[in-house]
């Protein structure tokens, strides 16, 4: 029998042992390390991202955006936010400029029935009343000013809407031929003394029949304003486009761009009456029905302006 002392054996094992604790710790180590460096480096955007809600939702400073950086889906992420934040921005600047001008828009008849109030209350507290002629002209102009703050409110209430084409009930079948015949009527009691050439064929659109009746009265009110006394206003509609034009001054081609900005009115124009409403809401009521219009000179180079509203539809109501 031979015996061997196994000593160093266990000793090697021993060693080998402390020596696969010491490597597998320092990898466990070293990959959590790793690890919180891959994961905190991945979260950054994330990291950026929260502080610009948290930012917003402190401050309310809409806008803020972060940067995007690669095609992932945290870039994309980004990008989104990023949109939506300027969207929001835009829409809070939009919603600031309308109260700003609809308060300007105000200011002025109030303040003429303001003056026209106080000198009937003057006249009737000092016991001089005033010449009947007088106080009929200050009636008039107090019932004017009455009227034309009604036409803005009810232009403010118009705009109020989204700007999105709708869905719902009141999206229904509409005969454009129909709501331009009777917008003309109603153009000829504004306009008594101009000449209106119809053309008018069938045509059916799906829309809001009261803004869409709404945007044409717009458009020939528009031409009525501008028309020269005696002047000719033609009215065509045809495979679903409407035109309305004028022989009025027209339109300089630095100032069409603004046309169907909310507010906006010609320097040349700003005697007349109205509140730059008109072709807004013109345009916000086409868009709606998913069509489009146009404001421009007249096609054959002669004085006035052509304004275009094409709808799609059908000459059928099917």
């Amino acid at each position: 029998m031979v015996a061997t002392p196994t000593k160093s054996v266990e000793d090697s094992l021993q060693g080998l042992a402390i020596l696969l604790g010491a490597v597998s710790l320092g990898g466990i180590l070293l990959a959590a390390v790793a690890g919180r460096l891959v994961a905190h480096s991945s979260l950054k955007p994330v990291d950026r991202l929260t502080d610009a809600v948290e930012h917003i939702a402190r401050t309310e400073e809409v806008g803020t955006t972060i940067p995007v950086n690669g095609d992932d889906e945290i870039a994309r992420l980004s990008t989104s936010f990023n949109s939506m934040s300027t969207a929001l921005a835009n829409s809070r600047e939009r919603q600031t400029r309308l109260i700003a001008d609809a308060g300007h828009e105000l200011r002025t008849p109030l303040t003429s029935l303001r003056t026209n109030v106080d000198l009937l209350i003057r006249s009737n507290d000092t016991g001089r009343p005033l010449p009947p002629a007088t106080k009929t002209k200050l009636l008039g102009n107090m019932k004017a000013q009455m009227q034309e703050l009604t036409v803005l409110i009810g232009d403010l209430l118009q705009l109020s809407r989204p700007d999105t084409p709708k869905t719902g009930p009141n999206l229904t079948v509409v005969a454009l031929h129909e709501i331009a015949g009777r917008a003309v009527e109603r153009a000829k009691l504004r306009g008594p003394g101009l000449v209106f050439e119809t053309t008018v064929e069938p045509w059916y659109a799906h829309g809001d029949a009261a803004g869409l009746e709404r945007a044409v009265i717009n458009l020939l009110d528009n031409a009525v304003k501008y028309s020269p006394p005696g002047g000719t206003i033609e009215v065509r509609l045809q495979q679903g486009v409407l035109t309305v034009r004028d022989h009025g001054p027209g339109i300089p081609p630095d100032e069409l761009q603004y046309v169907f900005d909310r507010f906006w009115r010609s320097p040349s124009s700003r005697q007349l009456p109205g509140s730059g409403l008109g072709l807004s809401i013109v345009a916000q009521s086409v868009r709606e029905a998913g069509g489009e219009v146009t404001l421009g000179p007249a096609q054959d180079g002669g004085p006035g302006a052509l304004a275009t509203v094409r709808l799609p539809g059908g000459p059928a109501p099917e």
